[in-house]
């Protein structure tokens, strides 16, 4: 990694020859005085931005670019690089960036985690450059008011041991993944094995500091009920740049339990899986199952259909295996399926790491599961019945290579209103499913194979999931939904994958979009497009059928 130390004057002279030497396509000219304005823009003497620059040029470039690419679908020689990555130190090197972005007309994309599975946060068609909020990644925990701050560069693993280290008594509800970052996690929503006893991360945030179109730092008070809102699962990248958010921790039982269970096509998997889907919403809200249908083989040298059982359960054993015994008997759960361990040691688990693994190794930014990706996903709001079961068994071993993850809702997630933050997938919903390809091998001819399966069994599920619209998951962002090019259409781009993510929430993302960012600086191939020009040839059908009328007028009165 690069040497973030202060550079002597000379060493700043040559970086600044160097910069200005380098070229890219034909925005070089705008590139060299892009980095001019960054050198020239106020910065603390303590956190010089020139510590922060990286061009091709530098030999740290590359590292720094890869570091945070999780999908190799995204990291290889046709890929398009940024012509900059700025590694914010400071505040103030992220205000640089949004004012100089503009003065240049430059594109600039976020990255925290980089875990987002289309690689908007660090690739893009035109020219552009990466702020990358890594080295933003500060975490202070107040105990006392069951508080904390945490920047956007923080992974959720970081966020995990820091809260444990100062409280066994507190949690937060956040998702699986230790290296996933907390900026691009939380604005999405914030998903994780505790949302029916705690909802969602963004249920759990009370502030946060963003840098906003005009540079300003602001929080919850001086940004507005109304951003506040939108950054709380309507995706930050839209409206400004996350610097940190102030979450509400959770109390944790000191005990806790986990386990997984299996059962194949052979002894009676169709069955409980359709149990599962009567119960799994409906059971202790302490209590999280996952459910992954994928394939195996069997023992008789055939494929075979495997459902796995993952749980966490915010309780000792024994009450577990009450609860399930009385609740879901046809798993079969026993005493010795379960393990009981502290919430840290299930963050492990569930993680894939064994219990007894030490809880620094959630302090580590290197992603296990390093692989070629694609991901979609869908909302069940009804069971699938045991026919329809056999069918997507059917699918999936024709399939081989695509596995659908299934996580319940119910509890808490059914009692908060669809329009309290964005995320709308609250009542009515069974559970939320993911469909996942990972693959090991480069080239376009693989990569396009494993992603037309992707998109087989997407199509064969059509009949038992979520219509008009078909909702989806803004976390697990998916560029088969539509791409936004910025331009004339933006509105139009923009709400064809906006209503399947945010549905009737997507109405007042863009108003408040319009408001914040009217001149759409803070955009990507999916964000939440401003109402533009397009706006007014939305046919009177439309507007009707949305309440654009109302909408529109309001927008018109907006200060």
């Amino acid at each position: 990694m690069a040497n973030m130390g202060v550079l002597g004057p000379a060493m700043l002279s040559l970086l600044a020859i160097l910069l200005l030497s380098f070229s890219w396509q034909t925005s070089g000219s705008s590139s060299g005085s892009f980095i001019h304005c960054l050198l020239n823009h106020f910065q603390p003497s303590s956190h010089p931005i020139s510590a922060a620059i990286f061009t091709p040029s530098n030999s740290f470039y590359s590292s720094v670019f890869k570091s945070y690419i999780r999908n190799l679908r995204f990291n290889t020689s046709t890929t398009h690089k940024p012509f900059l990555i700025l590694t914010a130190l400071h505040e103030s090197h992220i205000q640089a960036a949004v004012l100089c972005a503009q003065k240049h007309n430059l594109q600039m994309k976020i990255r925290s985690g980089g875990h987002d599975f289309e690689g908007v946060s660090y690739v893009s068609e035109v020219p552009f450059f990466i702020l990358d909020m890594f080295n933003l990644r500060s975490i202070h925990i107040d105990v006392e008011s069951e508080t904390a701050w945490v920047q956007a560069g923080a992974t959720l693993g970081e966020l995990y041991y820091r809260i444990a280290e100062k409280s066994k008594a507190h949690g937060f509800p956040a998702g699986v993944c230790p290296t996933v970052g907390v900026g691009g996690h939380f604005s999405g929503g914030g998903y994780g094995n505790m949302m029916r006893k705690y909802g969602l991360s963004v249920d759990n945030i009370v502030d946060a500091q963003l840098v906003d179109v005009r540079g300003r730092l602001l929080d919850r008070k001086s940004m507005g009920e109304d951003l506040f809102w939108a950054i709380r699962g309507g995706g930050g990248a839209s409206f400004g740049v996350i610097v940190s958010y102030k979450i509400n921790l959770v109390r944790m039982p000191e005990t806790v339990t986990v386990f997984q269970v299996a059962k194949t096509l052979e002894e009676n998997a169709t069955d409980i899986v359709h149990r599962w889907q009567h119960v799994a919403d409906k059971l202790d809200k302490d209590l999280f199952i996952r459910l992954i249908l994928d394939v195996v083989n069997g023992t008789n040298g055939k494929k075979t259909g495997r459902a796995s059982f993952i749980a966490l359960f915010l309780g000792d054993s024994e009450r577990l295996v009450s609860v399930m015994s009385k609740s879901f008997p046809e798993l079969g759960l026993k005493k010795s399926d379960c393990n009981e361990t502290s919430w840290l040691q299930s963050v492990l688990y569930w993680a894939s790491f064994p219990l007894g693994t030490t809880n620094d190794v959630l302090l580590s930014r290197t992603y296990q599961a390093l692989a070629y990706q694609k991901r979609k996903s869908d909302y069940l709001k009804k069971p699938i019945s045991k026919d329809g079961l056999e069918v997507i068994w059917k699918r999936l071993i024709e399939l081989k290579s695509v596995m659908l993850t299934f996580n319940p809702y119910g509890g808490r997630m059914a009692e908060i209103p669809a329009e309290e933050t964005p995320f709308p997938h609250r009542a009515g919903n069974l559970a939320k499913i993911q469909y996942a390809a990972n693959w090991n091998e480069a080239g376009k001819k693989v990569t396009d194979n494993y992603i037309n399966l992707t998109r087989k069994l997407y199509s064969y599920m059509t009949p038992y999931v979520s219509k008009n619209p078909r909702e989806t998951f803004f976390n697990y962002n998916d560029l088969d939904l539509g791409i936004n090019h910025n331009g004339k259409k933006s509105y139009q781009e923009g709400r064809v994958y906006g209503i399947k993510y945010f549905k009737g929430n997507f109405n007042r993302l863009v108003k408040i979009k319009t408001k914040v960012d009217p001149g759409n600086f803070f955009r990507n191939e999916q964000s939440i497009p401003t109402f533009g020009n397009d706006s007014c040839i939305i046919s009177a059908q439309l507007q009707n059928t949305l309440g654009w009328d109302s909408l529109y007028m309001s927008y018109l009165n907006v200060p």
